[in-house]
């Protein structure tokens, strides 16, 4: 199984060639709910995508996801089709989805295979907060659940909200977010920056992201970088002491390395593996709460 690292590097990849993308899909996501189709048989490119028809009530008509995918639980029984660049064509076929549900940044790779099987695609946006929300809408309508859509997308702004009026006032945080590095080393470190929705995340929940920008919202930072931009609080998503066959790591001896950094000199350096915090879908309200937990416990943790 390809591991993370290398996920991450596709990630960035994907984005890199879905700039010159087309960003329309087969289904659409115009037409009125009453008329859309009873999609019966749905396959999910992405674990957002599963969340998101997760949360729509539609899990149960889920017949196949990627090999990404971890949520909900009952993933484990279904068929796994492959990756984003990867994915098995003679396997979907076999399967006889009615709709495939990806988003914007897997479409350059693999869209065009898809609907030349004579199979209905959508593509979702996933590269920001507000684009996880018309992800939901977008699936909500092509599907004939747009109230169940309606309500998803409420509730997840109201979570945003709360967490964003409760650290307002907070005095801001500067938080340095990375998304890869090598598993135990401080090596091809990778940050989000400005224009993901990880930096979204870090300013809703009292938080300044302080990586340099980079094209798409990530870019690969140094260690000489980390230590002049000097972060109060690091903030690891890195998987490597998860993933199978590795030996599970200690990210605060990993991150001794850099002792001249405050965050690191503080014991303010986060390890998260919680994999709801990785995707762009109905749980960014409960991920932009665990960042202000971890960002303002004065705020968060007596309540």
């Amino acid at each position: 199984m390809r591991t993370e690292r290398g996920r991450m590097a596709l990630l960035l990849l994907t984005l890199a060639l879905s700039v010159a993308c087309h960003r329309a899909s087969t289904v659409n996501t115009n037409a009125p709910a009453t008329s859309a189709p009873q999609y019966r048989r749905i396959i999910s490119l992405s674990p957002s995508t599963t969340e998101m028809l997760y949360g729509l009530g539609l899990f149960p008509r889920v017949v196949a996801v990627s090999d990404y995918d971890d949520f909900p639980p009952e993933v484990k029984q279904l068929p796994r089709i492959g990756g984003w660049s990867n994915t098995n064509l003679e396997q979907v076929a076999t399967l006889h989805p009615d709709l495939i549900v990806m988003t914007e940044s897997q479409a350059p790779l693999i869209k065009d295979k898809l609907e030349a099987l004579g199979v209905k695609t959508l593509t979702v946006p996933s590269y920001t907060v507000e684009d996880a929300l018309t992800g939901i809408e977008q699936i909500g309508r092509a599907t004939g659940h747009d109230a169940e859509a309606q309500k998803l997308v409420a509730d997840t702004r109201a979570k945003l909200a709360d967490v964003r009026a409760r650290t307002k006032d907070a005095p801001r945080v500067r938080v340095l977010c990375i998304v890869d590095r090598v598993p135990g080393t401080l090596r091809g470190l990778y940050a989000a920056s400005s224009g993901s929705f990880y930096a979204e995340l870090i300013d809703i929940a009292g938080g300044e992201s302080i990586a340099p920008a980079a094209p798409h919202g990530f870019g690969q930072i140094s260690k000489e970088a980390i230590v002049a931009l000097d972060p109060e609080i690091i903030i690891d998503l890195t998987q490597g002491g998860k993933q199978a066959g590795q030996l599970a790591e200690d990210p605060q001896a990993v991150w001794r390395e850099l002792p001249q950094v405050k965050a690191v000199r503080a014991g303010r350096v986060y390890a998260v593996h919680d994999t709801s915090l990785l995707h762009p879908s109905q749980f960014v309200g409960d991920s932009a709460r665990k960042f202000a937990v971890l960002l303002h416990p004065e705020i968060f943790i007596s309540q």
